[in-house]
């Protein structure tokens, strides 16, 4: 909330000095301005209201101080890192790989969080957080447990270890969760390290918002994901993939050509398996998949939609919701089925809108609240918060 705007009170002082002297300071003190920001900012401008917010953390009455620096870092073409910032990185990034994240799910019972802790207590992890639940109407438990000491109580045991040392330890680990608990309690369970960021390909046709979206957040480190490709049956987005350097490839349908619809998921299949694909975002990709498709990655495609359905199906649903004087539009992330937009939810939201906003209005609100919904949901599998429960889905959001 923004503070109302009170009348300025007339200055009282008895002493001409005082004010002249404050005036000369006021004087003596440069503006500050983009030029005196960190990085290259005067160069490329601000990408974002955040990147400004992070560009403020110099501490007051140091603007002049500041700003010699950072001109002379600009000046020599470098953005510095301090010791200590590459320091604090390289120790989130150990604690990350020394870290897990376990998942579970099984028919409810007693004691089930204690038999959990307690096999990680013997093994001597630390719990850094934890949340569960049981639900009531499948009669099914779910859990979602972040601990770290994978590699031992070190803080440097897992800075040190090789790769394969930490993959070797992690598949130990499962196979001693699963032998001495898993079995016993019919759990499907997954356990990955922290550091771990799935591999994502992203399909895409002819808009590009919520794409662009996830780009933007991968570059600015609040996406954890890895992207090795994206894939389109049109190559608008070709470029944007070029400038983040992601291959992209595409694959259209032509029956002329023999691009059939099952050729292209052929080709979709041979992609997802070269590139080890573990997790797929349909970012407004406008054909259908098909049920074998949806059965091969089941548990693993994301798709986006407006949240008219089923209300307004077919072409420019934001326009026939103009035409009905709809006061909320809104949008929504699930999983995909062979059943058409009808997967578990994963997340949603709306805004309310009037009789005074136009068609192309509607469809840039619209188009926010499906970058927004998608990237959350994203965002949300990536932390392995999503577990599948029927037609639902429990979200430890």
């Amino acid at each position: 909330m923004v503070a109302p705007i009170r009348a300025l009170r007339p200055l009282h002082c008895t002493n001409p000095r005082r004010i002249s002297g404050f005036l000369a300071s006021a004087a003596a003190t440069p503006p500050l301005t983009l030029r005196s920001l960190p990085f290259a900012v005067g160069r490329r401008g601000l990408r974002s209201l955040a990147e400004l917010e992070t560009l403020s953390d110099a501490p007051k009455h140091t603007t002049h101080r500041a700003s010699s620096s950072i001109s002379s870092a600009i000046g020599n073409g470098k953005n510095s890192v301090s010791p200590r910032m590459a320091s604090s990185s390289a120790s989130a990034k150990a604690a990350a790989a020394n870290s897990i994240i376990l998942t579970l799910s099984c028919p409810d019972q007693q004691g089930i969080v204690y038999r959990v802790t307690g096999f990680l207590a013997q093994h001597n992890m630390n719990i850094l957080d934890s949340a569960q639940f049981g639900d009531p109407t499948t009669l099914r438990f779910f859990m979602r447990v972040h601990a770290s000491g994978l590699m031992g109580t070190s803080a440097d045991a897992a800075a040190q270890a090789s790769p394969e040392r930490l993959d070797s330890r992690l598949a130990q680990f499962r196979a001693e969760f699963e032998k001495n608990l898993a079995s016993e309690l019919k759990m499907d369970f997954n356990i990955q390290r922290e550091d771990q960021k799935p591999r994502t390909l992203i399909m895409v046709s002819k808009i590009g918002h919520c794409l662009n979206d996830i780009l933007f957040r991968i570059s600015a480190g609040t996406m954890p994901i890895q992207v090795p490709l994206i894939v389109s049956n049109h190559t608008e987005y070709a470029s944007l993939a070029a400038s983040h350097n992601i291959p992209f490839h595409h694959l259209p349908i032509d029956a002329a050509s023999g691009k059939t619809k099952e050729w292209q998921e052929a080709e979709l299949m041979k992609l997802v398996a070269q590139y080890d694909i573990q997790l797929v975002v349909l970012a407004r990709y406008m054909q259908i998949l098909s049920p074998a498709l949806c059965s091969h990655l089941s548990g693993q495609i994301i798709n986006i939609h407006h949240s008219f359905l089923p209300s307004f199906k077919g072409a420019k649903p934001y326009h026939q919701a103009y035409e009905r004087g709809v006061k909320i539009i809104g949008a929504t992330a699930h999983l995909v089925t062979a059943d058409l937009d009808e997967g578990p939810i994963i997340d949603q939201d709306v805004e309310r809108v009037g009789h005074a906003h136009a068609p192309s209005e509607l469809v840039k609100i619209g188009a926010d609240i499906e970058a927004r919904v998608l990237s959350r949901a994203v965002r949300w599998m990536a932390e392995r918060r999503v577990l599948a429960n029927g037609q639902k889905t429990v979200v430890f959001a």
